[in-house]
């Protein structure tokens, strides 16, 4: 097995590159947006840019991008399209601007949309070229650019240009395609298509004649491709070179088809046309399947194509078929061809009387069917209506092989998807991982297609959705899977032994040799299966390493993933690995299988199970692990080793390798993906047509719920009635009462309930006061009943003034149904959740909700929130591993609670001995919670009762109100409440109290009932089941945790009605949808009442590592991304309270109307200016440092030396103002220059405390979710823009800040950019050099805005910046020391008093080290700042996770260390500074 030869990387242009570019001067003669004196249009221009530019240089991906990037589509080619300059060099730009827009996945419709007049014309025009003949105007390669654009408009089909023009292909009129016999066929089995049919029939008469012409066309279009890729098929030859422009096309049609296929709109009439060309029968004959190089690909494609045509789904109806409605189906067909076998053909009588499992497979098909002649088989199949009739006296045209197939493929009996997926095995082989097509390598360019499952907008059932997650995540944790493999082995060095054996010549942190390998237990197959239930083997290794790395391997627990590896290599010893080169000729590995950890054996030879007792210590290095194989993967090479003598691969295995615990999850997820494809998950109804992306997408907002609630308790969510007016905008609120003073909250809201249907037309008075009562909403004060005299019975109360979005998002969460509320950075999406489930809480106190977040740091900022509100906390509870991090002192993991609920058991026992004590009561009630219930029962009720009834108000007398206190029986127990409990001014008011007092002691002994669970249940884990089932109101988990429990919870009954999802745009689709099916089906529905998704699809999606399946197959596409794609309703909140104005504006473009909080405006922090700087946000031009701009020491490791060194200097200048340096962040776009800037600070800074670090330096992905008040962005690149590209990105770079944002770039290359237009506008219109102001200290009074009193200083470049903050740094140590030396000469008293200065004194000593000298930063300008980059990756042995900066040469002393005395400064020489960056390091 040969690793395939790794994909060239495209190298983007620079921008001198581009300026030299004949485009690029074309460009800014025509159509550049920054010129203002454009030369008209020019049709001769694009004729010659398409010949001279793209076809020469055969649609080279560097040309397109070049000219897709100076915005040619948008303000040339489609500005200026019409029929009369329509030609093909114009068609084919546009597809090919088209194109690149999705491979770069920028928003590709827009300019369309924006003037779609010819739009319909130019579609005409690119369906005729389609077809046209190959040897003809368009060439082969130019018509695989046209199915690109063709398969682009169809997976476009929520885009309502491009519907209107593609329905036209693929309703049902394009049926005329299919044979006469065919189609009467299909109509007979439809009645209702027949009426259908008849009307279309009538309106084509009534058409003229052209307009019918075009109309036919377009419906025959797709029949008419079909035939014409057949004739390309066929001139594939099967040994003769073949030129790839032909594979490539046959590649991307099949992609074509499958797209078509796996839709519903698309498949629906389609997929009897595609059954009717028997286009999967002339594939599979073909030469192309049989090519191995060529065809490899090909024969992938063809197989996917084949499972979705033969889909488990009824095209018409779009309903899921289940297993027996496949089976009838399928014996439907046998019988039919049994029947014409019997009536007209004698030979086949055998076949037509047997039954129907005897013949329905392949072998016995070709049995009957092979000998009969090829006329014979051409009748039996128009019989079936798959041929036309053959006529009389002759021959059929048909090849043999070819109506054998038919017939065959067409009746053998199929393995049903759930049986495949079953036998499935979850973990990857050496087959799968190094398989470019299904696995490619990090360096996918998104030119050639993919045998890769898409996500896109609809999918055809819930087995589909599922099974494409399924295949996608289990291929994008191969893909991490291969790297770990790759990285372990290659440390290893495994090199061949002069007796032929293995030698290991390195080691690795992860992998150990294995010692020995024995399969323990192969166990029966359960009934129906034939794979064994279960397979265990144990590993042996010598774990002869250090200490920390023994703990590693011994602390494998339960259910953790290894791979076992064989390696055979046969490269000598000593022979140097080269990254660069083929991986598995190098180490040559041969076999990788994975298994589930079950224990380590002790020396008994028995499994350490897991658990609260410490683990035996075992003597020696020897480990044996016992380990789960999979079965499906043993039965499957134990098959193969028996019938085709392969060798036995379990005998092989040489190395075992183990991955982090946190990247390890896949197989617990696959599993889970599995379970819930073979247990009928049920959805609920209401959700399952939004989810498969069908239907009215609005369907489940809670004003179409037929089970809308009318009265809420909005509880302590309004501040003030005025507060609750003004968050209902446009209705008349009613107050039922009429005294302002009683007109505070908390308020129960009557909204008029309106269910649309039954309704008569009423007069139009009427209609008026209808749309009046709509608009009316009934507010009804209520008070919350008093809990008792104790200060902390007073519940807590929401404090925040929420705006009328946010108060409609609570609304909505509130109602049953799907709620999304699209959360823009800074509106307080978590207040809102908080609120959202407090309200839940309140108003459905038997409901539980379940809190799905992304990352452990959201869900414990929700936690903190939660804590702050008036929930009583006994019904937290938090599950998964992050609850360690929850700033506070309470624990609400499982066994945080149990500890808990135990201390709060003996806490309320006690509270029962006081009052038993109070009361007299002999006895000891307060034992356990069972006495509690009974002294309850006969002892505090009855006194209670006695006492109602003293002083129940009789209906003729006055009330006392002394009597109230005079009879209370509780006073001595209340003695410990603030005095005096009864106020004495009126009977009610004291009446209040006292049942308040009743309340308190009630709560006691309702809280001891629930907690006697945990006396009769004894060990901790019971305790804690019993807690998430029936205890807890409120359980939250990560989406990780949901997915690797979700078994256990079933299993456990695990019940919940409400879902709260944050961070939804960055959770995985499959992700997303696990937490709604953590429970068993009630009668077979689901009792999910509400979904509420909180996110924002504006920032950044979820993080896939791998760009192919990122980008081709558009994983990163969240469900709450989709669900906006395809148009369920959101609530957008448009209020932000983060950042200031002028930094909004930013990133508001990119939201519906997004406005500031009016404290923005007004509080001090947002309107002083930044201190020391002239600007609150400035983009700062760097241009190269010692010629070099970006650099890329590894792949994708990008840095820039000038750009880190600046950003630095700019962070230590801001520190010597007085700015606290944890209130500065700085960000980068790339992991290299991560690093690098990380190197820059620990040289610059180390620990001088005059300085400080930053807060993080981290990249723009990872600080999504956080905030700072002065962010510093590097951007780096100075080449191509790179991923700064999405705007997604760019909306998360621009929106981090508070109060300063500093962007230090490449100006010339990021303006020119079509998507960051907006932003950068706004940037460029303010000075490009950095203008400081340093003799203003922080903080200051200057306003923003205002001119500075102080002198404003221009910065030219780095070097200069550097240089000052140097003299400044020096400044401030010299006349620190010149205030010391005044302050030895005070008289003591005085000295006294400044005793922290001099303390600061001696810490300035030790400063001085700390700070680079004037010789770090001064140059030695002959060095050369890429000379350490010549060192290789493969000579270095480090990756590139580990090679941090490795981007200039080694730092020399500072002068003070060679002379040994205090700092000395040294003269710049023309003003360059030498920078210092370390040499390659561990990092992280």
């Amino acid at each position: 097995m040969t690793a395939p030869a790794q994909p060239k990387k495209i190298v983007a242009p620079t921008v001198s590159q581009i300026n030299a570019e004949f485009v690029t001067q074309l460009a800014c003669k025509y159509w550049a947006p920054h010129i203002k004196k454009k030369s008209p249009f020019d049709i001769k221009v694009i004729e010659d840019i398409y010949e001279k530019e793209i076809v020469k240089s055969r649609f080279a991906i560097r040309k397109i991008m070049l000219l897709e990037f100076s915005q040619y589509l948008e303000n040339y080619l489609w500005m200026n399209y019409s029929p009369e300059v329509s030609s093909k060099a114009y068609l084919m730009s546009i597809c090919c601007m088209v194109n690149e827009k999705f491979r770069e996945n920028v928003p590709a419709w827009e300019t369309f949309k924006k003037k779609p007049d010819h739009f319909p014309f130019f579609f005409k025009c690119i369906l005729k070229a389609a077809l046209a003949e190959t040897d003809g105007e368009f060439s082969l390669h130019e018509q695989t650019v046209l199915l690109l654009f063709l398969d682009h408009c169809f997976n476009s089909l929520e885009v309502d240009l491009i519907r209107s023009q593609v329905q036209q292909l693929i309703s049902l009129p394009m049926w005329m395609g299919l044979q006469p016999a065919r189609l009467e066929l299909e109509l007979k089995k439809t009645p209702k298509l027949r009426k259908f049919w008849n009307l279309i029939r009538k309106n084509d008469e009534k058409m003229d004649p052209e307009a019918r012409e075009q109309a036919y066309q377009e419906r025959r279009f797709l029949s008419q491709l079909i035939q014409k890729f057949i004739s390309v098929l066929k001139s594939v030859p099967l040994s003769d070179p073949v030129t790839m422009d032909k594979v490539h096309y046959c590649e991307r049609f099949i992609e074509l088809m499958i797209d078509l296929e796996a839709l519903l709109p698309t498949r629906r009439w389609f997929n009897t046309i595609l059954d009717d060309s028997h286009l999967l029968v002339h594939c599979y004959l073909s030469n192309l399947v049989r090519r191995e190089e060529d065809g490899h690909l090909f024969s992938q494609l063809l197989d996917m194509l084949k499972f979705y045509t033969g889909f488990e789904i009824n095209d018409q109806t779009g309903n899921a078929l289940t297993e027996n409605e496949m089976t009838t189906i399928h014996y439907d067909r046998i019988t039919s061809l049994q029947r014409a076998a019997f009536a007209h053909f004698p030979e086949l009588y055998d076949f037509a009387l047997s039954n129907v499992a005897e013949v329905d497979t392949r072998e016995s098909l070709v049995k009957f069917f092979g000998p009969l002649s090829s006329n014979t088989l051409h009748q039996v199949a128009s019989y079936l209506c798959l041929l036309p009739t053959l006529p009389k006296a002759e021959d059929t045209t048909f090849d043999k092989g070819f109506l054998l197939e038919l017939l065959v493929s067409r009746h053998e009996r199929r393995i049903s998807q759930i049986q495949q997926l079953n036998q499935m095995p979850l973990y990857p082989t050496e087959k799968i991982i190094w398989d470019e097509n299904i696995v490619p390598t990090e360096y996918y360019s998104g030119e050639g297609c993919l045998a890769l499952p898409k996500l896109n907008l609809q999918f055809l059932t819930l087995h589909d959705y599922l099974l494409r997650n399924f295949n996608l995540f289990r291929l994008e944790s191969t893909y991490e899977i291969r790297q770990d493999i790759e990285d372990s082995v290659s440390r290893m060095k495994p090199w061949q032994s002069e007796y032929g054996g293995v030698v290991f010549g390195g080691w690795a942190r992860m992998a150990q040799p294995i010692v020995a390998f024995t399969v323990v237990e192969v166990a029966k197959p359960n009934i129906g299966e034939n794979w064994p239930t279960r397979v265990r083997a144990d590993v042996t290794i010598n774990l002869n390493v250090r200490d920390h790395i023994k703990d590693e391997w011994e602390g494998l627990r339960k259910h953790d993933v290894c791979f076992l590896i064989t390696v055979r290599p046969t490269k000598p010893y000593g022979t140097k690995f080269d990254r660069r080169r083929p991986f598995i000729e190098q180490v040559g590995l041969v076999y990788v299988r994975g298994c589930e950890i079950q224990g380590m054996l002790d020396d008994k030879g028995r499994v350490i199970e897991d658990g609260p007792e410490p683990r035996p210590s075992l003597r020696g290095e020897s480990r044996t692990f016992r380990v789960f194989l999979d079965p499906n993967q043993y039965q499957q090479d134990m098959t193969n080793t028996i019938q085709n003598g392969a060798e036995d691969v379990y005998e092989t295995f040489n190395v075992i390798m183990r991955r982090k615990p946190k990247e390890n999850n896949f197989k617990a997820v696959l599993e889970t993906i599995r379970n819930l494809m073979n247990t009928d998950c049920v959805v609920p109804d209401w959700l399952h047509d939004i989810i498969l992306g069908y239907g009215d997408p609005s369907s489940a907002h809670y004003s179409k719920m037929p089970n809308q609630i009318a009265t809420l308790d909005f509880n302590d969510t309004f501040l003030s009635i005025e507060h609750l007016k003004t968050s209902f905008p446009g209705h008349n609120v009613k107050v039922t009462v009429d005294d302002p003073a009683l007109q505070i909250p908390p308020f129960r809201i009557t909204f008029p309930v309106r269910s649309g249907k039954g309704k008569k037309r009423k007069d139009v008075d009427g209609e008026d006061e209808d749309a009046e009562e709509a608009k009316t909403l009934i507010v009804e004060p209520h008070v919350i009943p008093n809990r008792g005299p104790y200060p902390y019975n007073q519940p807590k109360r929401n404090t925040i003034q929420f705006t009328h979005t946010q108060i409609e998002a609570i609304r909505a969460g509130m109602q049953p149904g799907l709620t999304m509320v699209v959360g823009p950075p800074g509106t307080g999406k978590t207040d809102v959740a908080v609120q959202i489930i407090s309200n839940i809480y309140h108003n459905f106190p038997e409901q539980r909700t379940l809190i799905v977040t992304h990352s452990n740091q959201a869900l414990n900022q929700l936690f903190e929130k939660i804590m702050a509100l008036d929930i009583d906390e006994r019904h937290l509870l938090r599950l998964g591993h992050g609850e360690e991090e929850l700033e506070t002192e309470k624990d609400f993991s499982r066994y945080g609670r149990v500890n808990y609920v135990l201390a709060r058991r003996i806490e309320l026992l006690e509270e029962v001995k006081r009052l038993q004590k109070s009361l007299g009561v002999p006895g000891d009630a307060s034992y356990t919670c069972e006495t509690a219930g009974y002294f309850f029962l006969y002892q505090v009720m009855s006194r209670w009762e006695e006492y109602i009834s003293k002083v129940k108000t009789k209906s003729n007398t006055v009330p006392d109100t002394a009597e109230v206190s005079a009879f209370f029986p509780f006073h001595e127990y209340f003695a410990n409440a603030p005095q005096p409990i009864f106020k004495g001014r009126s009977y009610e008011e004291d009446m209040e109290i006292a049942e308040g007092c009743f309340r308190h002691i009630k709560k006691i002994f309702t809280q001891l009932e629930e907690f006697r669970a945990s006396e009769l249940l004894r060990s901790g884990l019971d305790r804690s089941k019993y807690l998430l089932v029936k205890e807890a109101k409120i359980i939250a988990m990560t989406c990780t945790h949901a997915a690797l429990k979700r078994h256990d919870l079933v299993k456990l009954g695990f019940k919940y009605d409400n879902i709260l999802m944050e961070e939804a745009a960055q959770i995985l689709e499959i992700e997303t949808f696990i937490p709604l099916l953590l429970q068993n089906p009630q009668d077979g529905f689901s009792r999910l009442k509400r979904w509420i998704m909180i996110g924002d699809h504006h920032q950044l999606p979820p993080v896939i590592k791998n760009m192919a399946f990122q980008k081709y197959s558009n994983m990163e596409q969240s469900l709450f991304t989709r669900f906006v794609r395809v148009g369920v309703p959101t609530v957008d909140l448009d209020a932000q309270g983060r950042a200031r104005a002028s930094l909004c504006n930013l990133y508001n473009w990119r939201y519906k109307n997004l406005g500031n909080l009016p404290h923005v405006q007004l509080l001090p922090e947002f309107s002083t200016a930044n201190a020391g700087l002239l600007y609150d946000f400035q983009l700062i031009n760097v241009e190269d440092f010692q010629g070099v701009g970006e650099s890329e020491p590894n792949p994708y490791f990008y840095q820039n030396l000038g750009e880190a060194e600046y950003v630095v200097a700019l962070f230590m200048y801001m520190c010597l103002l007085g700015y606290p340096a944890d209130k500065i962040s700085i960000l980068t776009t790339y992991n290299g220059q991560k690093h690098l800037i990380r190197d820059i600070i620990n040289r610059r800074c180390g620990n001088n405390p005059l300085i400080g670090r930053p807060n993080k330096v981290t990249t723009v992905d990872r600080f999504q979710g956080q905030q700072n008040d002065y962010i510093l962005l590097s951007l780096v690149r100075t080449r191509a823009v790179g991923h700064l590209r999405d705007v997604r990105r760019l909306v998360v770079a621009m929106s981090r800040a508070r109060l300063g944002l500093y962007i230090f770039a490449r100006v010339s290359l990021f303006q020119n950019c079509f998507e960051l237009t907006p932003a950068f506008s706004q940037l460029t219109a303010r000075p490009l050099h950095l203008h400081i102001i340093p003799t203003e200290p922080f903080p200051t009074s200057r306003k923003n805005g205002e001119r500075p009193s102080h002198e404003v200083q221009i910065i030219k470049n780095m070097p200069q910046m550097a240089n000052f903050v140097y003299n400044m740094y020096m400044h401030l140590i010299q006349t620190t020391h010149h205030y010391h030396q005044t302050l030895l000469q005070l008289p003591p008293a005085m000295v006294e008093e400044s005793e922290e200065v001099q303390s600061q004194e001696t810490e300035l000593e030790t400063e001085e080290e700390a700070m680079p000298a004037q010789a770090d930063i001064v140059p030695d300008t002959a060095t050369d700042a890429s000379a350490s980059q010549e060192t290789s990756a493969s000579e270095t042995e480090t990756t590139p996770s580990q090679t941090a900066a490795s981007s200039s040469p080694e730092a020399i002393p500072a002068e003070s260390e060679i002379t040994g005395t205090g700092l000395v400064t040294v003269p710049v020489e023309n003003n360059t500074p030498h920078v210092v960056t370390s040499t390659p390091r561990e990092t992280e």
